[in-house]
């Protein structure tokens, strides 16, 4: 099972929003990250991956600087091998689905895990030849999940990608999560307000609520105090 270390001295003001997030984070395989609406979750998901270029501070993965704006470092995020999954899916409409897949292959800054097997373990081959829109919507987040991870990251952001989802969808893709996961995947940040997908996902959990990482744990007992906080 994949690990990450993550050190983050970092802030990003959008408006009456703050967002400090300051801590060392280290765990294996799935992070969830919980908390109210409006409190940073999906803010801080995009400093991790570069999308927010007015932050200020520091951003460090696996010991390798992503920014530092007191030195004027800040790592492109087509470099960062930091890949996202967002709730609207953002593939490339006039790409196949084989051609959304083998897009992300050629672009992957690392030797990324072949193609056929991500296809077979995310239940792909029948999807191959079809247009991005015939799919189903948990059909378009597994081919979403499958284009990031054919990006070769090393750290993969998973920001509430069945929340728009009908139960029997939902369940598709948090079970191709789980395999994922049990695999020896890229480590993963995991957003959701469902305390129950991230008590099923998650070896570590982390709270946030205004904008504040207030509540990390590892075990039983910690990870019953954050879920109890998830809304």
């Amino acid at each position: 099972m994949a690990g990450c270390t993550l050190r983050l001295d970092c802030e990003l003001r959008l408006g009456s929003f703050a967002l400090l997030a300051q801590g060392d984070l280290r765990w294996h395989g799935m992070l969830g990250l919980c908390g109210p609406s409006g409190s940073g979750k999906s803010s801080l998901l995009r400093v991790l991956a570069g999308l927010e270029p007015q932050a200020a501070g520091r951003v460090e993965l696996n010991g390798e600087c992503l920014q530092d704006s007191a030195h004027k470092v800040s790592v492109a995020p087509h470099r960062r091998r930091v890949a996202c999954v967002f709730q609207d899916a953002r593939l490339f409409p006039h790409l196949s689905v084989a051609g959304n897949l083998r897009y992300a292959l050629r672009r992957a800054q690392a030797p990324a895990p072949s193609f056929e097997a991500v296809v077979t373990q995310l239940q792909l081959q029948p999807l191959l030849e079809r247009g991005v829109d015939a799919l189903s919507g948990g059909e378009t987040q597994r081919v979403a999940l499958a284009r990031a991870l054919l990006s070769a990251p090393r750290l993969l952001l998973l920001d509430e990608p069945v929340s728009a989802l009908d139960p029997q969808q939902r369940e598709a893709v948090l079970s191709a999560l789980e395999r994922l996961r049990d695999s020896g995947g890229p480590p993963m940040i995991y957003v959701s307000h469902a305390s129950t997908e991230i008590a099923r996902l998650a070896q570590r959990t982390l709270y946030i609520a205004e904008g504040r990482l207030a509540t990390a744990g590892a075990g039983p007992s910690a990870e019953s105090s954050a879920l109890g906080l998830c809304t």
